[in-house]
């Protein structure tokens, strides 16, 4: 592989997506996706991670129906009509047709809300924070592109019910929070947190904050996004809840989706580099692996069988470990390990093999650098070469990041921001549908640049700034990005 990513990442992302054996695109409904083994690992690793960080936050699993009776869509108002046009219908079962369609869960407020009701009866039921993991399908009219947008997608949706405004408000708080510990500090992926304008939050939601990370190629991609509910659909669903005094009250709800087959598309899009995938340590589906450089006769078999030894050593203290002893030449099995993203290489040759030694190479590593050790110091230097090359993935993206993060005024500055792949800073009139949302069109319609909404909790701007485009005082800092 010899392409540029910062400078043709479509091409790069997709010669990635084969060469790696990411996913075959190939199955024959459109815009559906097969996630190949390389990919499905790591992101069972990334599942996980995510699940135990919300049980650590106190909340339980659970599964819900795929299918959604028409009439739960029709219960709240705004939400239906938010989501309709992009929902799969099934209308058949065997050969009767029947009596009501049912969808293909795009969300699961509609199924999760009405057994809400049931189990919500007194304070003694709250909080009630419940996550699932699942596949959800949206009939997207926009261009499909694996991983980052399709019509079946892989996530977590936490639902979340509260007895206060308050508590509702922390958990919005907690969930940016996770996003952190969990995208940022263990995926290594940076991104700014927005409140979404008005015009672009979850249908029947009264608030809606998502997270953008940004591309190579200069365009943003949402990753989790958390909606403060309100009692909207409490209402609707009659989730109510009987308070002290004997009194019936709506709950607040909140709900938080990562996607997690989009956010691994985000973390090798940002790690990866000109020779294939680079992989946190803790995600990578062979944290190490193990090239046994054969001599001939006794000499290639006691390579072999020591690299076999070494294997087990580290399979034996939980690090995920093969051996390649497959008949390709070592520069074949490096260019080919390396497409993959491995963290740590170990050469093994006749030196090593009688030495009782091992050869470390890193994944990140510039070319030649090599540490040889023993091999009872092994699992230890292993460990720490691996939580090292997490840090410094971490931070050459938190730098690229940075460094991409523009301050505007005026639209041609805005362009020249925009141009340069920015995530532009700017003064703007309004959040508001009735006010903000020209401008928002505009801005669409002369730079191809969307306003993704005002960074959470960033103070206003001074007396006398302007809006970017209208000119009118301006009651917020909004940022620009062009978007997938």
């Amino acid at each position: 592989m010899d392409i540029d990513k910062n400078k043709n990442f479509s091409e790069w992302f997709n010669t990635i997506i084969s060469d790696a054996g990411l996913a075959d695109l190939r199955y024959n409904v459109k815009g559906f996706v097969v996630f190949r083994p390389w990919s499905v690992k790591s992101m069972k690793l990334m599942y996980a991670a995510y699940e135990a960080e919300l049980e650590a936050r106190g909340h339980s699993p659970a599964l819900f129906p795929a299918l959604i009776p028409e009439q739960n869509f029709k219960i709240e108002g705004e939400h239906v009509e938010g989501f309709t046009p992009q929902v799969f219908w099934v209308e058949q079962a065997g050969g009767n047709k029947l009596e009501e369609r049912l969808a293909m869960r795009p969300t699961s407020e509609t199924a999760m809300y009405q057994m809400y009701a049931l189990w919500i009866q007194g304070l003694a039921d709250l909080p009630l924070k419940i996550y699932q993991s699942c596949q959800v399908w949206r009939y997207e009219t926009k261009a499909t592109k694996p991983f980052f947008r399709s019509r079946e997608f892989h996530w977590i949706e936490a639902h979340d019910c509260f007895a206060t405004e308050k508590e509702a408000r922390g958990q919005v708080r907690e969930d940016m929070e996770m996003t952190e510990a969990v995208v940022h500090q263990q995926f290594g992926i940076p991104f700014l947190f927005f409140q979404r304008p008005e015009w672009d939050k979850f249908p029947g939601a009264v608030h809606t904050y998502a997270a953008d990370t940004l591309m190579p190629d200069g365009r943003v991609l949402q990753l989790p996004s958390t909606h403060l509910l309100g009692t909207n659909f409490a209402k609707a669903f009659n989730v109510y809840y009987q308070d002290e005094k004997g009194e019936k009250s709506p709950v607040w709800q909140t709900c938080y989706g990562p996607a997690i087959s989009r956010i691994y598309g985000a973390l090798f899009s940002v790690h990866g580099d000109n020779k294939g995938l680079v992989l946190p340590f803790d995600f990578a589906p062979v944290q190490v692996v193990i090239v046994p450089i054969l001599g001939k006769g006794q000499d290639g078999e006691a390579v072999l069988k020591y690299a076999n030894e070494v294997l087990a050593h580290l399979l034996h203290d939980g690090i995920r470990a093969k051996v390649d002893s497959t008949p390709s030449t070592p520069g074949f099995k490096y260019n080919h390990w390396e497409m993959h993203g491995v963290p740590v290489r170990i050469e093994i040759g006749g030196r090593e093999a009688e030495a009782k030694q091992i050869t470390l190479v890193m994944r990140d590593a510039p070319p030649k650098t090599k540490k040889t050790i023993s091999l009872t110091e092994s699992i230890m230097v292993i460990r720490s070469e691996g939580a090292a090359l997490s840090s410094r993935l971490l931070a050459k993206a938190d730098a690229y990041f940075g460094s991409h993060l523009a301050q505007a005024k005026t639209m041609d500055e805005l362009k020249a921001g925009l141009e340069k792949g920015c995530i532009v800073r700017v003064p703007y009139c309004s959040m508001e549908k009735t006010e903000g949302k020209g401008c928002a069109d505009e801005i669409k319609a002369q730079l191809v640049g969307d306003v993704r909404g005002i960074k959470y909790d960033e103070k206003a701007p001074a007396h006398g700034e302007t809006c970017v485009y209208c000119q009118k005082p301006a009651q917020h800092f909004a940022y620009v990005a062009r978007q997938y």
